[in-house]
């Protein structure tokens, strides 16, 4: 007897792109399922113009898909796991995280290949924290322009000299997944240079933590490195706070069963930034997380958690 499973998704089509990938690849593991999907518009997707720290943050994204896993509308939810809280929701769970595709950011411009290149004050399209505040600790001439909409229309935006972009700052998982892998004017930032947000790159799929029939057939995506990897950068925000308005970074990588992970947190202007890293076995990957954010308030994180909560207060 076949068994079926309902996919939620967002409209945008990274998302469609993204449900997509996770559908294909549970039909690729079970021969008795069937995967249907369907479609949800999010507050975030809705207000394509308000900065997200404005208007609630990456929740906004999620909360609508998260509604009808409770109420069984859905069997199941595809994330990038970086816009999922790290606490799971109540009576759900991240029930399997695939591999994981590149972590690198990239720089799109017409005008250099490199960030160092770019003209003095030049105009950088963001929307992150995260982003703007690395960049701006290496380049604090250039000029930071808050930026909406999806992949593709951040790309017009760009070429459209109306809007005053010098660059862009994308993820390049999202670039690959939508078929941009030959950009001529797309260039990698180092991690070196840039950080990446805590489980970028990859996805995170969501299902009800009582649903042990629908977690069963999700295990077959489940990718133990990848989930090591992100365990580590998550419970390294988590450490911080869970719902920390700093800008924060994380990167895990697994080699073997050992884990290294680099996290920073910065200011929004890129002034301070503070650097953490360590290894440990990849079973104890959360722990590692926590204790690179112990070391972080430790040197001076708390503070500035405290400075900037009294700013936007």
């Amino acid at each position: 007897m076949s068994k079926i499973l309902t996919i939620g998704s967002r409209r945008s089509l990274l998302a469609q792109t993204q449900t997509n990938i996770v559908r294909d690849l549970l039909l690729a593991a079970w021969d008795n399922l069937s995967v249907e999907i369907v479609f949800m518009d999010t507050q975030g997707d809705l207000n394509r113009h308000d900065p997200l720290p404005a208007i609630g943050g990456k929740g906004l994204f999620t909360a609508e898909l998260e509604a009808a896993l409770r109420e069984g509308r859905i069997d199941l939810a595809v994330h990038s796991l970086k816009d999922l809280p790290v606490e799971d929701s109540p009576g759900l769970t991240v029930a399997a995280v695939p591999e994981r595709a590149d972590t690198q950011d990239m720089l799109i411009s017409h005008r250099a290949t490199r960030l160092e290149e770019l003209p003095p004050n030049a105009v950088i399209g963001t929307s992150s924290l995260r982003r703007a505040a690395q960049i701006l600790a290496r380049r604090p001439d250039l000029q930071i322009k808050d930026i909406r909409g999806n992949v593709d229309t951040r790309l017009r935006k760009l070429d459209d000299p109306a809007f005053g972009y010098d660059a862009i700052l994308l993820a390049r998982a999202g670039l690959h997944r939508l078929g941009h892998t030959a950009l001529a004017h797309a260039h990698p930032i180092p991690h070196t240079a840039v950080l990446p947000a805590p489980g970028q790159g990859a996805l995170g799929i969501q299902a009800r933590a009582g649903d042990a029939d629908t977690r069963r057939y999700l295990q077959a995506l489940e990718h133990s490195p990848t989930r090591a990897a992100v365990t580590a950068e998550r419970a390294f925000l988590a450490g911080l706070g869970g719902g920390c308005s700093l800008p924060v970074a994380a990167l895990g990588v697994v080699e073997g069963n050992e884990l290294a992970l680099q996290a920073l947190v910065a200011t929004p202007d890129g002034r301070r930034v503070l650097h953490v890293s360590g290894s440990a076995p990849s079973e104890s990957a959360q722990a590692l997380g926590r204790q690179l954010a112990v070391e972080a308030l430790a040197q001076g994180a708390k503070e500035l958690l405290s400075l900037f909560s009294s700013q936007i207060s």
